[in-house]
């Protein structure tokens, strides 16, 4: 029997998972990740807890399948992506703490980029705009406050990565210093077309360029993991970013495939094949992966908080104790009353990219109820997907039927009927929901011959539930209109 270790590093937790070679998982196990908020909108991480609990949990999934490192036939890598972190050379020591995809610690210098004009450059040569979300302005702003270190980075002392690459470092030994297409393609730094870090761009940011991983396919072996990890040298051979993993991980290898992952953000990509295709309202071009000598690429709309808003209703309101509360709390009422909730904790993402714009609750009345504020928190995460869509339909020009769903907030079945009744569109949710960690696994597995082509991946993928429109259109776009009044009275707070 075939074996893969799929590690997931999140926002919110790392977790291990085992899977076989029928993409059906084995042992799982997971580790929250501690949140750190040093001022407001500034989301930071410990880049050794970030390495402690994805050990664990590697560790505790291999002994909770009953077997040893040597019959792990390989590693998978997948990760929160533009999450940056920068370590010594020679020590791996972390020089700061990790600054996180959602941090707007970077805003003002992403104003200045704009202000310089400079906003067509970077999203020609990369697919993105100019927003703290990405990697590179958070490399800069390191090298800037961190006394002594970028000095050391131009010596080559100092080493950048998201944390696919310090992972890869750490399981390595300290052997290799590598990223995929799909994580590089998130830093502002690399060009989507010459699939190369770009020279213009580093000046322009102030990166040297000697910190900087190589950059590889998603599906190669690019080291093995030292002797003192697990006791065993396992290939490590398998990297994406999470939402590109996700996408793979649906099977979605045909143009106009999509996926909708809700986590602790909400990503959808569509497969738009080997043709980067410009946007033109608000969504990112981004690499989906690197394979047999082939890129694919994506469609991509990044909303900033979904599950983040079940998260917060429980740990800051304390409405609930579990998140799966939430759907319970919210079917007790049958609508919101009117009431309209938009998460912009940390700005909006696609298609807005406002980072001014803060969390609003609006419509309410002596009448409302925390069941009120659940339900429109759920539905908040789907009318932000159908913002993304809208947007996509508008770009790509090709008609969504089908959106393929996973992630934690895709077990919620109250959320996924609505949101089929908004896009007016079928909802599809696969047997295995962890396609994150699924993704990571089968990039690793065809590496290594344990899946042969993606048709394997096609072959494993399994329906468990769908979830077709039932309301009328016309009241639906009712709705839709007024959570975009919501939206504007969210602007211009910050």
């Amino acid at each position: 029997m075939s074996h893969v270790l799929a590690l997931d590093q999140g926002t919110t937790s790392s977790r291990a998972i085992i899977f076989s070679r029928q993409g059906r998982s084995l042992a799982v196990a997971q580790q929250e990740l501690p949140q750190l908020f040093p001022s407001p909108g500034h989301v930071e991480h410990d880049p050794e807890i970030i390495w402690k609990t994805q050990f664990e949990t590697a560790k505790q999934a291999i002994d909770r399948a009953g077997l040893s490192a040597d019959r792990i036939d390989a590693i998978g890598i997948t990760n929160q992506r533009e999450t940056t972190i920068l370590w010594d050379r020679l020590t791996g020591k972390p020089v700061a703490n990790a600054i996180v995809w959602q941090s707007r610690i970077t805003a003002p210098l992403c104003e200045r980029l704009k202000q310089d004009g400079l906003e067509s450059l970077f999203r020609a040569k990369t697919g993105l705009v100019l927003d703290p979300y990405f990697s590179g302005t958070k490399i800069r702003y390191l090298l800037d406050e961190v006394p002594g270190v970028r000095e050391r980075a131009e010596r080559g002392d100092i080493l950048f990565g998201t944390v696919d690459s310090f992972l890869a470092w750490r399981l390595s030994g300290g052997r290799r210093h590598v990223t995929d297409y799909s994580n590089a393609s998130r830093t502002l730094l690399f060009n989507i077309h010459t699939l190369e870090w770009d020279d213009e761009l580093l000046k322009l940011m102030g990166v040297p360029r000697a910190m900087l991983p190589e950059v590889r396919p998603s599906s190669e072996i690019y080291a093995e993991t030292d002797l003192e990890v697990f006791g065993a040298r396992v290939p490590i051979s398998g990297i994406a970013g999470d939402q590109q993993a996700a996408t793979f991980g649906q099977a979605c290898f045909e143009v106009g495939q999509a996926k909708n992952t809700y986590g602790t953000g909400c990503f959808m990509l569509v497969n738009t094949g080997s043709q980067a295709v410009t946007s033109h309202h608000g969504l990112l071009t981004t690499i989906g992966w690197g394979l047999n000598g082939q890129v694919n690429y994506c469609l991509e709309g990044s909303v900033f908080i979904a599950g983040a808003v079940v998260q917060w209703l429980r740990d800051g309101l304390r409405l609930f104790d579990t998140a799966a509360e939430i759907e319970q709390l919210a079917a007790q009422v049958t609508s919101t009353e009117g009431v309209y909730f938009v998460p912009a904790f940390v700005g909006l993402g696609a298609p807005y990219w406002r980072s001014d714009a803060r969390g609003t609750i609006v419509g309410i009345t002596r009448g409302t109820t925390k069941a009120h504020i659940a339900r429109a928190a759920l539905e908040a995460i789907a009318y932000q997907t159908r913002d993304v869509l809208e947007a996509m339909h508008q770009d790509s020009k090709c008609p969504l039927n089908i959106l393929r769903v996973d992630g934690g907030a895709a077990a919620n079945s109250l959320l996924m009927q609505f949101q089929a009744d908004l896009l007016g569109v079928t909802v599809q949710r696969p047997v295995v929901q962890e396609t994150t960690a699924l993704g990571a696994a089968y990039l690793a597995g065809l590496a290594t011959g344990v899946w042969q082509s993606p048709a394997d991946v096609t072959a494993n993928w399994q329906l468990a539930a769908e979830f077709k429109p039932q309301v009328d259109t016309a009241a639906m776009q009712e709705r839709y209109t007024d959570w975009k009044r919501a939206v504007e009275r969210s602007l211009d707070w910050a």
